[in-house]
């Protein structure tokens, strides 16, 4: 029998993450990992986000420009929605709740108007690196693929960026995301910047989402360390 390849980083990814993650992803769980979805997809099941999208946030933020780390939990589940951006949905699609939910908060905050869509690559081409815990989950299925060897992948990712000497803001969304707090105080915690709050969705947000003020209080680190700030704003789609 053919050995299953690895989930391999498609070539986009910058070399920075290459080299950086190399170990993990030469290693047996992200093996195991690659026979778990692709046994998952020869029984039927539909996987999103797809093969080419898993790495977006690698291709389009390269390790030395992180400044920001928006962290969440796994991808949409529904069809159209997830495209390896935590949060962010393709252009055409409508914006989930949880997205309502950061573009109220973002209104609040910083006086944004609310955006007509929610594809956010203009913040991941700034260096707001916008990850999940998990990479992959199967359609209409919340958090089915949790504790199949993606964490750690992400454990070596956020890994790499609390190692770097540059003080950068990780953002905390929801108790899967808030569980790393550990790992980046591990690592850096005296220079970085680490904000937690309820997950944005509408079962947790007014327990403390709302009001957090994530954005400005980013922007206000950032600004103090010589690292310039986010516009957190969301342009018209051209």
């Amino acid at each position: 029998m053919t050995p299953v390849p690895g989930p391999v980083v498609d070539p986009l990814v910058d070399p920075s993450w290459r080299a950086a993650l190399a170990a993990t992803l030469a290693g047996d769980d992200m093996a195991a990992l690659a026979r778990f979805l692709a046994d998952e997809e020869a029984a039927g099941a539909t996987i999103f986000p797809p093969a080419a999208d898993r790495f977006r946030a690698l291709e389009l933020t390269p390790l030395p420009d992180v400044r920001v780390v928006i962290l969440g939990q796994d991808p949409y589940h529904g069809a159209g929605q997830a495209h390896g951006l935590s949060f962010s949905v393709r252009p055409g699609v409508k914006p989930p709740p949880s997205l309502v939910n950061i573009y109220r908060e973002l209104a609040d905050d910083l006086g944004i108007a609310v955006p007509a869509h929610g594809f956010l690559e203009h913040w991941a081409r700034q260096g707001v690196l916008l990850l999940n815990t998990v990479l992959t989950v199967a359609a209409g299925r919340a958090a089915a693929h949790r504790g199949r060897g993606w964490e750690q992948l992400t454990d070596a990712i956020i890994r790499a960026v609390a190692e770097r000497a540059a003080p950068t803001v990780f953002m905390l969304w929801g108790a899967h995301a808030q569980a790393k707090s550990a790992l980046i105080a591990a690592t850096g915690a005296e220079r970085h910047l680490i904000l937690a709050a309820p997950h944005p969705s509408p079962l947790s947000a007014y327990k403390g989402w709302f009001g957090s003020k994530h954005f400005s209080r980013a922007n206000a680190f950032l600004a103090a360390n010589g690292r310039g700030t986010v516009d957190w704003s969301v342009p018209p789609l051209t």
